[in-house]
């Protein structure tokens, strides 16, 4: 009776207010598993194991890229048109098997001149080998329109993995435990979505493999400038400095995501409606919904950064470790980055959804190519702030183009009312925090926390009390839910 209330709140608010928010808890609670996990790592391996493992998953992430070849989407796209899925499904699995056997056979030729750790490059190869029968599970199941079993499998291959590795480093294990955790989350993954899959091998012909190489092109060519603008920051790094260089940058980097979160939910959400409204040329909505969605990112994201800026070298000093309080700097310019992340993944997301994905590639393919040469500038000079000034030039690079391209579909544009009180209110936090730790040295972590949860309680307050209409859109959420909502004078 419980649930049954709960979820009649839940589905009386509307459905891409709804679909954000349950996106957003969900990410919410594995960011947090995951930082605190991060943390623990930070304080038992140090910043040497936690960077040769933020290595070894930059180059997974770039060779799997390459395994799969864009054939993964493609295969998704075809299997879901229903027609002679089982020749598609199989078309998949030896192309992708061919692509991770020759892969593979490269860096066993090649290993004695790849310059790695051996140990993270046998990690590496195993990793391959499992990614591939989890990649051929997830596209029949993907494929099939399973979103769900997907779900499930994402959520537990991220939690299994957290789990397994908080454990085998608690042993000891050190990079093999958060190598081995990263692998048997994919594991744990496939294993729960094979319980659903229900496609079977079958002979397929050359015009099945003509047909996913056709679909493929693209996306792999998009997919391959946002990994390569994701990792080669960390492999420059790795390659120039040493691994605790590493370490202490992804963690930094990780640390300022939380400013994001709310848009990357949004985002998710938003992507299937604004593709509709571009199919039936509904520009009024997806200005506006792209309009409401910049403002409501901003509302998490501005604060976040403000208060990173001021207690961000206590922060990194009580959670992570002393290890990692001088990647100060480099957070603080990170922070700003994710400020500019907010425009970046909004226009990229509108291109690909209004159907202009060789646009989204361009754009894409111009910032990757920027950000390598910032980052071979720059690292050698002036190390991992280097890497962090050269993600801010290329993000800011990546959205003016993007806005540029999208402005010749829609008008962008921004609720400067309410983005300026966001502002006003940050600033207004920003004066308290700041005659906090003027006044109050801050010498553990609970005085750490102190001033977050006051800061943030007065800046939700002059929100909204500053701004009607962010105060009626979570108003109506909080109704709709029946859930308390303050009564402000």
């Amino acid at each position: 009776m419980v649930l049954n209330r709960i979820f009649a709140r839940i589905m009386s608010v509307g459905e891409i207010q709804r679909q954000s928010i349950a996106t957003f808890v969900s990410q919410i609670i594995l960011t947090f598993v995951g930082f605190l996990s991060t943390m623990y790592f930070a304080h038992t391996v140090g910043s040497g194991v936690l960077g040769a493992y933020f290595l070894f998953t930059a180059y997974f992430g770039i060779i799997n890229l390459v395994t799969d070849g864009g054939f993964g989407g493609a295969a998704i796209k075809r299997i879901s048109e229903g027609e002679e899925q089982n020749a598609y499904f199989t078309a998949f699995v030896v192309l992708r098997t061919v692509l991770t056997v020759l892969i593979i056979g490269l860096i066993l030729a090649f290993r004695s001149y790849a310059g790695l750790d051996s140990q993270i490059l046998d990690w590496l190869i195993l990793a391959l080998i499992v990614a591939l029968f989890y990649s051929t599970i997830y596209a029949g199941i993907a494929g099939r329109s399973k979103m769900g079993i997907a779900a499930v499998g994402t959520i537990s291959q991220n939690l299994s993995r957290i789990f397994l590795q908080v454990i085998a480093v608690f042993l000891g294990y050190g990079l093999a435990g958060l190598a081995g955790g990263f692998i048997a989350g994919f594991i744990g993954a496939a294993l729960i979505q094979f319980k659903f899959f229900d496609l079977n091998f079958e002979r397929f012909e050359w015009r099945h493999i003509t047909s996913l190489a056709s679909f493929s092109f693209w996306l792999f060519l998009t997919s391959a400038g946002v990994i390569l603008y994701s990792h080669v920051d960390v492999i420059m790094i790795g390659y120039f400095l040493e691994e605790s260089d590493v370490g202490v940058y992804q963690v930094v980097f990780q640390f300022t995501t939380i400013a994001v979160i709310l848009a990357i939910a949004i985002k998710t959400t938003l992507w299937p409606k604004i593709s509709r409204w571009g199919k039936t040329q509904d520009t009024d909505s997806a200005e506006r919904a792209l309009s409401r969605a910049l403002t409501f990112s901003f509302l998490m994201a501005v604060p976040i950064v403000a208060g990173g800026a001021l207690l961000g070298e206590r922060m990194l000093y009580f959670f992570y470790g002393a290890g990692f309080a001088w990647g100060y700097t480099t957070l603080v310019i990170l922070f700003c980055a994710q400020l500019i992340n907010v425009f970046q993944t909004f226009f990229t997301m509108c291109l690909g959804a209004l159907d202009r994905q060789r646009d989204a590639f361009h754009v894409t393919a111009i910032s990757s190519g920027a950000n390598i040469i910032f980052n071979l500038i720059l690292i050698p000079v002036i190390g991992i702030e280097g890497a962090a000034i050269a993600t801010v030039v290329t993000m800011a690079l990546n959205a003016l183009l993007a806005k540029r391209v999208l402005s010749t579909i829609i008008q962008v544009k921004l609720d400067t009312r309410s983005i300026l009180n966001i502002f006003k209110a940050t600033a207004a936090m920003s004066v308290f925090v700041g005659v906090y730790i003027y006044l109050i040295p801050v010498t553990s972590v609970w005085l750490t926390l102190l001033p977050i949860a006051v800061g943030g309680m007065i800046y939700g307050l002059l929100i909204l009390k500053l701004d009607p209409a962010i105060y009626s859109d979570l108003k109506d959420i909080s109704t709709r839910m029946n859930l308390p909502w303050p009564k402000l004078l």
